[in-house]
């Protein structure tokens, strides 16, 4: 059933999951009320406006009840496998067995902004020496010393090398408090020399082939752990069988990502869809119903742009979002300023694209590892960012500093300069920390001039 799109309240939210089961309303077995989550305290809940759909309310059940899933998979004797600071690589790896299911620890960065700080993580990463000065991420320490926002993984794995440096202080105090971590090395990612043989990677960037190579031969490493932990072989056919799950999601996101940005009243708002590009990475513990709830999402908005439905009329302002935001309610703010999301580089550009099908498949995830926009030059990376935005016709950009994160201090400058120097498209930057309530203000009046100088220049 599909209603006229709007954004409504948790507790309205509450009455139309009422009309909704009256009309006969069947739903996954993780449904219910999106309130019920406030038991868990999910307290940022009360402060977010939703989407109005089932689709929607699918995608955020799906979400908000990925620890549960993950408990049931370790009572059911499946092998849990953490995959640290890896965005996309290892659990296609780890979902083509049946009886392994993984997950990205480092999710835990977002629980101090669902959870309002009731969850205490920050404060037990700080007793450790992880501060504030440290990105979020840090969340992810606490999580494993206090075991209540996911069961401890059977295997731990953390790639190393081309990675933020704060993660790397995380991961490394983690090992030192006796987690057993099997570390792989993703290289910097370089421009081949000219008497280097070359390798296209998915989404554009070129890199010499002794990287793949090298890359490949890493994760031929992981793979070995990850066998001896589940007790099966990851053949080459069940690997290729993976990947192409992988791939399906990649292409329901694709198309989700084409429509939404592109069509001429936006049929999704902001803050689902940074929650439906999240997916790409872990599944969210569940690579079938990842797919499943993509289509629900894909069916409801091919269905409202077919009526003419959406959020957003001419006057919205197309926007290029670049990283995602610790608090869930700036994505809220963009679209009261008068904003709507045209692009997105969420820090993952590489889990959305596609993996080869024609290359050896451990081969093909080393190609897609190095794909990765920041294990490269943020010049790279600005590069890939424009030409999403000429994809997109973007008409302005956001730039939302990670606090603490230290993956280059320069990185927004060298983006932001990039675009200015290669387009007329204005930019501005803004820091969002886990809990903006009290800078909320001071992020609007970071957005609305950039909006009005994108209105001013249409005259």
């Amino acid at each position: 059933m599909s209603y006229l799109p709007r954004k409504i309240s948790l507790s309205e939210w509450d009455d139309l999951y009422s009309r909704l089961k009256k009309s006969g309303f069947k739903e996954s077995l993780y449904g219910g009320k999106l309130s019920r989550h406030l038991c868990n305290k999910d307290f940022r809940l009360q402060n977010l406006r939703f989407d109005n759909s089932a689709a929607a309310l699918r995608l955020w059940n799906f979400l908000l009840t990925e620890e549960e899933r993950l408990y049931e998979s370790k009572r059911r004797g499946k092998k849990i496998i953490g995959a640290m600071k890896d965005l996309g690589t290892i659990p296609v790896m780890a979902f083509s067995l049946d009886n392994t299911v993984a997950f990205y620890p480092d999710g835990a960065w977002w629980t101090p902004c669902i959870m309002e700080m009731s969850d205490g993580l920050f404060k037990i990463a700080e007793t450790l020496g992880i501060d504030e000065s440290f990105c979020p991420v840090r969340a992810m320490l606490g999580a494993f010393l206090n075991k209540k926002h996911f069961p401890i993984p059977d295997l731990l794995i953390c790639s190393v090398g081309a990675i933020c440096d704060d993660f790397s202080a995380i991961a490394q105090r983690l090992s030192s408090l006796g987690f057993d971590i099997k570390w792989w090395e993703i290289p910097h990612r370089r421009h081949p020399e000219f008497y280097e043989r070359r390798a296209k990677l998915p989404g554009g960037f070129i890199a010499p082939k002794i990287q793949i190579d090298f890359v490949k031969s890493e994760l031929e490493r992981i793979k070995i752990e990850i066998e001896k932990i589940a007790s099966m072989k990851i053949t080459d056919r069940l690997l290729k069988a993976g990947i192409k799950k992988a791939n399906k999601v990649r292409m329901l996101l694709a198309e989700i990502r084409e429509i939404v940005f592109t069509a001429e009243r936006c049929p999704l708002p902001a803050l689902e869809e940074q929650i439906a590009e999240m997916l790409a990475i872990h599944f969210c513990s569940d690579l079938d119903e990842t797919i499943e709830t993509l289509n629900d999402l894909l069916r409801e908005i091919r269905c409202r742009v077919k009526n003419g439905w959406g959020f957003s009329d001419s006057s919205s302002v197309r926007v290029f979002w670049v990283n995602p935001v610790a608090d869930l309610r700036a994505m809220n703010l963009l679209e009261e300023c008068g904003g709507r999301l045209c692009g997105t580089d969420f820090l993952f550009f590489h889990a959305l694209d596609f993996i080869p099908e024609n290359l050896p498949p451990v081969e093909a995830l080393a190609y897609m590892a190095l794909a990765d926009p920041m294990v490269g030059s943020s010049l790279d990376r600005a590069q890939r960012i424009l030409k999403e935005i000429k994809k997109f016709k973007s008409e302005a950009v956001i730039i939302s500093r990670i606090p603490g994160a230290s993956h280059c201090a320069m990185e927004s400058d060298i983006i932001r300069n990039y675009i200015k120097e290669n387009s007329d498209i204005p930019t501005a930057e803004t820091e969002v920390f886990s809990i903006s309530d009290s800078l909320l203000p001071q992020i609007r009046n970071r957005i609305e001039p950039l909006i009005e100088t994108v209105k001013h220049n249409r005259e």
